[in-house]
């Protein structure tokens, strides 16, 4: 199966060395020329993911008219840009495995219902779950979740990027397996505020589990089955990135923290914080829905600076008290 990745940062290349592990030609689209050149003279690509020397059989180019050809595409560009990006591919009746996690500013949609609208003839697929890039890259044991309504295409998904370590769970949930990972990226930036400004570790433990409430809340709102978010792609993810710096999302939170100004710190990033750009869109659709978010309302009011770090923290242990669930 010839495979194509869409999104050429740290993620895109893990799963394009994934994906070349299983056989098969790779070919990964990048908008930064000094990638592609990189990784095609030298196999490596240093400024997203460096230190991890990568497969002859990956090539890169500029062009998506090289992708054509593609049987399968795996599609890592950033939530916010996936309509545009989609939107200049031809209508082909192949999989797309979604890979972003986000939800579309304006619309509300998650990623599965954008590319359904751009991409009709499609197959939609959602790979989600406990994943730093740089582990996946260098064979480190790793588990995700692949979310599919049709079993036949998920099965083959699987079979294509299933390696002795990357193991890929099925699921027909794809809304669950795709709010999981959006949510998460909201609460790591909550987890890195609390690591940051030194509140401790049970402050951390009672954010992700509160945190993990909220998703399951919202979750259950949009569709999303229980055990979905209770796995791989909800639970599995959220535990992983509120506790590590290797998360983009838990490093904002961090600096946000330590007392840095989000616009500044978002300015001076190459790789996105997703979390960033989903808490507010968040915000907004569990308000339509009717679902409380008090951490997710928090992130917001600090990525925008209408509070203080101390501010949100005491309006969030102000709270009244009430029963768990």
């Amino acid at each position: 199966m010839k495979t194509g990745v869409i999104g050429g940062g740290a993620w895109g290349t893990a799963l394009a060395q994934v994906a070349a592990a299983g056989g098969g030609s790779v070919t990964l689209w990048a908008r930064e020329a000094e990638v592609v050149e990189a990784i095609n003279t030298t196999h490596r690509n240093a400024l997203f993911l460096p230190g991890v020397p990568l497969s002859s059989a990956i090539t890169a180019t500029e062009e998506l008219t090289r992708l054509a050809d593609a049987e399968a595409l795996l599609v890592v560009t950033p939530a916010q840009h996936l309509r545009a990006v989609l939107s200049q591919l031809p209508q082909r009746a192949i999989p797309l495995i979604l890979c972003a996690k986000g939800i579309e500013a304006g619309s509300q949609k998650l990623m599965s219902e954008v590319a359904a609208e751009v991409q009709p003839r499609a197959s939609i697929a959602v790979l989600s779950g406990p994943t730093f890039a740089h582990e996946v890259a260098a064979g480190l044991p790793t588990a995700v979740t692949l979310a599919c309504s049709d079993e036949v295409v998920c099965t083959a998904i699987s079979k294509r990027l299933a390696r002795p370590t990357f193991r890929p769970y099925g699921s027909s949930d794809v809304v669950g397996a795709e709010i999981g990972g959006a949510v998460k990226n909201v609460l790591a930036i909550a987890c890195g505020v609390v690591e940051g400004r030194k509140l401790g570790q049970n402050a951390r433990a009672a954010l992700i589990s509160r945190g993990f409430a909220e998703m399951t809340r919202f979750g259950l709102a949009r569709g999303a089955r229980a055990e979905t978010l209770a796995g791989l792609s909800g639970l599995g993810d959220l535990v992983l990135t509120c506790s590590s710096t290797s998360s983009r999302n838990f490093s904002l939170g961090k600096a946000l923290g330590e007392g840095g100004e989000a616009g500044a710190l978002l300015a001076d990033r190459r790789s996105v914080a997703e979390g960033a750009y989903t808490a507010p869109v968040l915000a907004e659709a569990a308000e339509a829905a009717g679902v409380e978010m008090p951490i997710v309302d928090a992130v917001c009011a600090l990525l925008t600076g209408s509070a203080t770090v101390d501010e949100v923290v005491a309006r969030v242990l102000a709270r009244p008290l009430r029963s768990e669930g």
